[in-house]
């Protein structure tokens, strides 16, 4: 890695829109201490300064070996080391400042690491799609009333294709709008029906009128998770549906297949495991009054791979940017707190439902340590590593996602 300084690192700065918004209003800056070195840059209410930071209020110090940061600032960093979020939490890396400012600034803080980057990344597959002005892409959206703990829900849902039914649960925080590029692969849609739904108080599904959730703390437990696929499924009268979702709904799949395997003929777990746990206290970023959206996309950002093609990655990033600010975290109660079939997997009947788990290179939070775990406990299940591919296979690099899910389709059509 090529010397950094204080000076290359301001000029740096200076010149990237993406940092200037991203440290609109800071006072403070970023020390780096990478070996014996030190560099930084000073902000003063948004404005970029030249010098080295002194440690107080506002300033964050990242620190940690030459070894170690010349895989984070490498053109194409290894797992783990491509988000400075995590390569601080799990990468050899540490931080030290004010817990608040690290959570307010992150997009910036990690905006200022890509920037330091030795050299461009390898280029990612260039993005093509649409017909062009005036033409429509395939599906077709609606709103489907269902029923959920006696309460009247408005579940919003878009349809494209024939043949087996596939229902497609989101990541946690976002919505179906995640799926979109499956609905565009004749591949699929010649042979499914995909369903892809908001869940309750994500994307357009709003909130039901019917109780007073504005004054109840979001908690999304497995019972109400569990219970919405299997109420839109009869509502629709699907016959034996496919079962697929990514992150919460990679969880959600084992657990349909546990719990109520006649449901469905196959679930597949893109991003799955039996248990993935966490500190929710330790996630106060994630919900907390004095920071933005912008952090929580900052951060899903980083898990997606550095060879995504870059539109997708904030496309990706920009659905949680947008979410109602409590359901990101309340989302996680059933991902981080609930959830855990380490003593139950063994039970699943693959006889009966099949089960197929996808995991990305990238993915830091359902690794691909935790799937082949998951795989190895459910005897029958497949079992895919995406290489080159993070948490959110299907929106961050859709094209390489197909390659690995339709010999996948393909084995549940033949059975």
């Amino acid at each position: 890695m090529t010397q950094l300084t204080s000076e290359a690192i301001y000029s740096l700065c200076l010149n990237d829109p993406e940092f200037q918004m991203a440290s609109r209003h800071w006072t403070g800056g970023v020390r780096f201490e990478i070996g014996t070195e030190e560099c930084g840059v000073c902000v003063n209410e948004g404005e970029v300064e030249e010098g080295l930071p002194t440690e107080g209020i506002g300033v964050i110090t990242i620190s940690g070996p030459q070894e170690i940061w010349d895989q984070v600032l490498s053109a194409n960093p290894p797992r783990f080391m491509n988000d400075i979020n995590i390569a601080t939490g799990r990468g050899g890396l540490a931080w030290q400042g004010d817990r608040l400012t690290w959570w307010q600034y992150l997009p910036a803080i990690q905006r200022i690491c890509e920037l330091m980057r030795s050299s461009a990344p390898m280029a990612a597959d260039a993005v093509q799609e649409g017909q062009g002005h005036g033409s429509f892409d395939s599906p077709i959206g609606r709103y489907l009333r269902i029923d959920l703990r006696g309460v009247e829900h408005r579940i919003y849902m878009e349809e494209a294709g024939k043949g087996i039914p596939l229902l497609l649960q989101h990541t946690a925080g976002s919505h179906g709008v995640q799926w979109r590029h499956l609905f565009e692969s004749s591949a699929i849609t010649d042979h499914f029906r995909l369903i892809a739904y908001d869940l309750p108080f994500h994307g357009k599904s709003v909130p039901p009128v019917g109780r007073e959730w504005w004054s109840e703390t979001y908690r999304l437990d497995g019972d109400f998770l569990r219970s919405i696929p299997i109420a839109i499924s009869e509502a629709l009268g699907l016959d034996q549906p496919v079962f697929m979702g990514c992150s919460v709904g990679g969880l959600l799949a084992l657990d349909l297949a546990q719990k109520h395997p006649e449901k469905f003929r196959a679930v597949i777990s893109v991003e799955g495991a039996l248990h993935v746990g966490g500190n929710l206290n330790a996630l106060e970023g994630f919900w907390h009054p004095q920071v933005s959206n912008e952090t929580k996309a900052t951060m899903m950002e980083g898990l997606t791979a550095p060879t995504s093609p870059l539109p997708y990655r904030k496309e990706t990033a920009q659905a949680y940017a947008s979410g109602w600010p409590p359901v990101f975290l309340g989302d996680l109660w059933y991902y981080i707190a609930e959830y855990d079939l380490r003593d139950l997997a063994s039970s699943i009947d693959t006889s009966e439902v099949g089960v197929h788990i996808f995991s990305g290179e990238y993915d830091f939070s359902a690794t691909l340590e935790k799937g082949r775990e998951a795989h190895d406990a459910i005897q029958g299940s497949s079992y895919c590593e995406m290489m080159g591919i993070g948490h959110f296979p299907m929106s961050e690099n859709p094209a390489k996602f197909l390659e690995y899910l339709l010999p996948v389709l393909e084995n549940i059509r033949g059975a």
